[in-house]
């Protein structure tokens, strides 16, 4: 059985209630009330209900989206920014996307304690991002992992607002070792 698509009123609200989640959970942690979220988000608790049943499908699916977000990001960047731009740029929002994630923590501990696995395939589709991003910046696609790693060490520095210029010298090094990497790659 497939799901019908969400109107167009629908998907908006459900948006929007996403947005508002996002905030509450990271400011407030799995204490943020669903009354609050739904009445941010200018919709009632039955709207809020509908799309998300409950406190952990919604907190689940506020991490999912911001996932989606961060992988999704990958081909339009490629179409609209040089390949070692795009790339770079996909760099500064995947610490974003640590960022919030870390801000999400103790509400994703409720989720994970109720039995639900956000992170399933977390590291599969950022590797899948990175495995589209890396080559078309001329460098070889199995090192995502490798710069998946190197991002989650840089971002243990970013999650301190008044480190986030330490964080982006860090995102220019490691560029610049890819780009050496490349270039010695490509000499040998």
């Amino acid at each position: 059985m497939t799901e019908r698509p969400l109107r167009a009123d629908a998907r908006r609200n459900r948006e929007r209630l996403l947005e508002v989640a996002m905030q509450a959970f990271s400011e407030q942690g799995p204490d943020a009330t669903l009354d609050a979220i739904a009445r941010t988000a200018g919709v009632g608790i039955g709207t809020l209900y509908r799309h998300f049943p409950t406190r952990e499908a919604l907190i689940e699916e506020v991490y999912r989206a911001e996932l989606t977000r961060l992988c999704e990001a990958a081909p339009s960047l490629l179409s609209s920014l040089p390949p070692d731009e795009a790339l770079r740029s996909w760099m500064d929002r995947f610490i974003e996307y640590l960022a919030a994630k870390r801000g999400l923590a103790d509400a994703l501990r409720v989720v994970i304690a109720a039995g639900g696995q956000p992170f399933a395939h977390s590291r599969e589709r950022l590797v899948d991002a990175l495995a589209i991003l890396l080559p078309a910046a001329g460098l070889e696609a199995a090192a995502a992992d490798d710069v998946l790693m190197s991002l989650n060490g840089i971002s243990l520095t970013a999650g301190d607002p008044t480190q986030r210029d330490q964080a982006a010298r860090l995102l220019d090094l490691l560029m610049d070792g890819l780009r050496y990497r490349r270039t010695t790659a490509s000499q040998a």
